[in-house]
Protein backbone atom coordinates (compact mmCIF):
# COMPACT_ATOMS: atom_id res chain seq x y z
CA UNK A 1 0.00 0.00 0.00
CA UNK A 2 2.53 2.71 0.74
CA UNK A 3 4.49 1.65 -2.61
CA UNK A 4 1.16 2.53 -4.39
CA UNK A 5 0.52 5.53 -2.40
CA UNK A 6 4.59 6.78 -3.25
CA UNK A 7 3.75 6.15 -6.88
CA UNK A 8 0.43 8.17 -7.45
CA UNK A 9 2.92 11.07 -5.28
CA UNK A 10 5.24 10.92 -8.01
CA UNK A 11 3.16 10.83 -10.96
CA UNK A 12 1.25 14.07 -8.99
CA UNK A 13 4.82 15.76 -9.17
CA UNK A 14 5.77 14.63 -12.36
CA UNK A 15 3.42 17.24 -13.28
CA UNK A 16 5.09 19.99 -12.26
CA UNK A 17 7.27 23.20 -13.33
CA UNK A 18 11.40 21.99 -13.09
CA UNK A 19 13.65 23.96 -11.20
CA UNK A 20 14.90 25.86 -14.27
CA UNK A 21 11.48 27.18 -14.61
CA UNK A 22 11.73 28.62 -11.18
CA UNK A 23 14.91 29.42 -10.93
CA UNK A 24 14.24 32.81 -12.95
CA UNK A 25 11.44 34.60 -12.25
CA UNK A 26 9.34 37.52 -10.75
CA UNK A 27 5.84 38.19 -8.95
CA UNK A 28 4.21 37.78 -12.11
CA UNK A 29 5.94 35.72 -14.74
CA UNK A 30 7.60 32.26 -14.40
CA UNK A 31 9.96 31.21 -17.06
CA UNK A 32 9.27 28.35 -18.74
CA UNK A 33 11.43 27.83 -21.83
CA UNK A 34 13.76 29.58 -24.35
CA UNK A 35 13.65 30.07 -28.62
CA UNK A 36 17.04 28.22 -29.43
CA UNK A 37 16.75 28.10 -32.94
CA UNK A 38 15.19 27.91 -36.54
CA UNK A 39 12.93 25.57 -38.23
CA UNK A 40 12.31 25.35 -41.88
CA UNK A 41 12.06 28.33 -44.06
CA UNK A 42 8.65 29.83 -42.78
CA UNK A 43 9.65 30.95 -39.92
CA UNK A 44 9.32 28.87 -37.17
CA UNK A 45 11.11 28.48 -34.05
CA UNK A 46 12.98 25.62 -31.73
CA UNK A 47 11.90 25.69 -28.22
CA UNK A 48 13.53 24.53 -25.52
CA UNK A 49 10.98 23.81 -22.79
CA UNK A 50 11.64 23.60 -18.79
CA UNK A 51 7.80 22.24 -18.60
CA UNK A 52 7.07 18.87 -17.67
CA UNK A 53 5.90 16.91 -19.93
CA UNK A 54 7.76 19.58 -21.73
CA UNK A 55 5.16 19.63 -24.74
CA UNK A 56 2.75 21.44 -22.09
CA UNK A 57 4.68 24.80 -23.29
CA UNK A 58 2.33 24.75 -26.22
CA UNK A 59 -0.65 25.20 -24.52
CA UNK A 60 0.20 28.54 -22.80
CA UNK A 61 -0.95 31.46 -24.26
CA UNK A 62 0.23 34.00 -24.84
CA UNK A 63 3.97 33.81 -24.25
CA UNK A 64 5.54 36.95 -22.67
CA UNK A 65 8.97 37.61 -23.55
CA UNK A 66 11.11 40.49 -22.31
CA UNK A 67 13.31 43.00 -25.39
CA UNK A 68 14.94 45.90 -24.54
CA UNK A 69 13.57 46.04 -20.71
CA UNK A 70 10.07 46.20 -22.69
CA UNK A 71 7.52 42.98 -22.16
CA UNK A 72 6.00 41.87 -25.61
CA UNK A 73 3.45 38.74 -25.53
CA UNK A 74 4.19 36.38 -28.35
CA UNK A 75 1.24 34.27 -29.89
CA UNK A 76 1.46 30.96 -31.09
CA UNK A 77 -0.41 30.04 -34.38
CA UNK A 78 0.69 26.15 -34.00
CA UNK A 79 3.69 24.18 -31.96
CA UNK A 80 4.30 20.22 -31.67
CA UNK A 81 6.89 18.11 -30.82
CA UNK A 82 9.29 17.59 -33.71
CA UNK A 83 11.68 14.35 -33.10
CA UNK A 84 13.49 15.62 -29.98
CA UNK A 85 12.77 18.93 -30.05
CA UNK A 86 9.28 21.36 -29.65
CA UNK A 87 8.51 23.46 -32.56
CA UNK A 88 6.08 26.68 -32.64
CA UNK A 89 5.04 29.08 -35.11
CA UNK A 90 4.60 32.38 -33.87
CA UNK A 91 2.04 34.64 -35.36
CA UNK A 92 3.26 37.26 -37.57
CA UNK A 93 6.58 35.75 -38.62
CA UNK A 94 6.38 34.70 -41.78
CA UNK A 95 10.14 33.84 -42.71
CA UNK A 96 13.45 33.15 -41.56
CA UNK A 97 14.80 36.61 -40.98
CA UNK A 98 12.02 37.21 -38.71
CA UNK A 99 12.30 34.55 -36.37
CA UNK A 100 15.95 34.79 -36.57
CA UNK A 101 15.41 38.02 -33.95
CA UNK A 102 13.84 35.66 -31.21
CA UNK A 103 16.55 33.42 -31.06
CA UNK A 104 17.98 33.41 -27.20
CA UNK A 105 14.70 34.88 -25.70
CA UNK A 106 13.46 33.46 -22.62
CA UNK A 107 9.44 32.44 -22.79
CA UNK A 108 7.69 33.65 -19.82
CA UNK A 109 3.67 32.91 -18.62
CA UNK A 110 2.18 34.89 -16.11
CA UNK A 111 1.66 32.61 -13.13
CA UNK A 112 -2.53 33.11 -13.33
CA UNK A 113 -2.05 30.75 -16.34
CA UNK A 114 -0.54 27.92 -14.43
CA UNK A 115 -3.47 25.17 -13.36
CA UNK A 116 -4.39 25.04 -9.77
CA UNK A 117 -2.78 21.96 -8.09
CA UNK A 118 -4.36 19.72 -5.74
CA UNK A 119 -3.92 19.71 -2.16
CA UNK A 120 -0.54 18.84 -0.84
CA UNK A 121 0.84 19.29 -4.86
CA UNK A 122 3.68 21.97 -5.33
CA UNK A 123 4.55 23.84 -7.86
CA UNK A 124 9.16 24.07 -8.03
CA UNK A 125 8.73 27.46 -7.72
CA UNK A 126 6.72 27.50 -4.56
CA UNK A 127 9.20 25.33 -2.74
CA UNK A 128 12.53 27.73 -3.71
CA UNK A 129 13.77 29.45 -0.80
CA UNK A 130 12.01 27.42 1.60
CA UNK A 131 13.97 26.22 5.02
CA UNK A 132 14.81 22.60 4.95
CA UNK A 133 14.54 20.79 8.68
CA UNK A 134 15.26 17.62 9.11
CA UNK A 135 13.33 15.23 11.87
CA UNK A 136 16.26 16.61 14.92
CA UNK A 137 15.27 20.10 13.92
CA UNK A 138 18.54 20.94 12.33
CA UNK A 139 17.84 23.72 9.78
CA UNK A 140 19.64 22.23 6.11
CA UNK A 141 19.53 24.99 4.81
CA UNK A 142 17.21 26.59 1.84
CA UNK A 143 15.83 25.10 -1.41
CA UNK A 144 18.09 26.78 -3.87
CA UNK A 145 16.86 24.68 -6.60
CA UNK A 146 15.13 20.96 -7.63
CA UNK A 147 16.61 18.61 -9.99
CA UNK A 148 14.82 15.36 -11.93
CA UNK A 149 16.64 12.68 -11.97
CA UNK A 150 13.99 10.68 -13.99
CA UNK A 151 13.12 8.68 -11.23
CA UNK A 152 12.41 10.85 -8.98
CA UNK A 153 13.07 15.02 -8.15
CA UNK A 154 15.50 15.89 -5.63
CA UNK A 155 15.56 19.24 -3.34
CA UNK A 156 18.86 20.87 -3.61
CA UNK A 157 19.44 22.35 -0.49
CA UNK A 158 21.94 25.25 0.61
CA UNK A 159 23.17 25.77 3.97
CA UNK A 160 26.83 25.19 5.77
CA UNK A 161 26.91 22.31 3.21
CA UNK A 162 25.11 21.60 -0.02
CA UNK A 163 22.09 18.38 0.37
CA UNK A 164 20.60 16.94 -2.38
CA UNK A 165 17.58 15.50 -0.80
CA UNK A 166 15.28 12.84 -2.52
CA UNK A 167 11.83 14.77 -3.06
CA UNK A 168 10.10 11.89 -2.66
CA UNK A 169 8.84 9.44 0.55
CA UNK A 170 10.55 8.45 2.71
CA UNK A 171 12.79 11.18 2.94
CA UNK A 172 9.92 13.94 2.48
CA UNK A 173 7.95 14.32 5.58
CA UNK A 174 6.12 17.25 5.34
CA UNK A 175 5.93 20.85 3.18
CA UNK A 176 4.16 24.05 5.13
CA UNK A 177 3.88 26.75 2.40
CA UNK A 178 2.66 29.15 5.09
CA UNK A 179 5.58 28.45 7.53
CA UNK A 180 8.12 28.41 4.60
CA UNK A 181 9.47 24.75 5.82
CA UNK A 182 10.10 21.16 4.70
CA UNK A 183 9.82 18.74 6.60
CA UNK A 184 13.06 15.64 5.87
CA UNK A 185 14.14 12.41 7.06
CA UNK A 186 17.80 13.61 6.32
CA UNK A 187 20.85 13.23 8.37
CA UNK A 188 22.90 17.03 8.39
CA UNK A 189 26.06 15.05 7.68
CA UNK A 190 25.23 13.40 4.21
Amino acid sequence: MQNLKSQRSQQKRKRLLSNSASSISNNKRLLVGKINGLFGIQGWVKVFSHTNPRKNILSYQPWHIEVNGQWQTLDIIKGREQGKTLVAQIKDVHDMDQARTFIGIDIYINKSQLPKLNKGEYYWEDLIGLNVINQEKIVLGKVSGLVDTGSNSVLVVNGKKEHWVPYIEPFLISVDIDKQQIVVDWDDNF
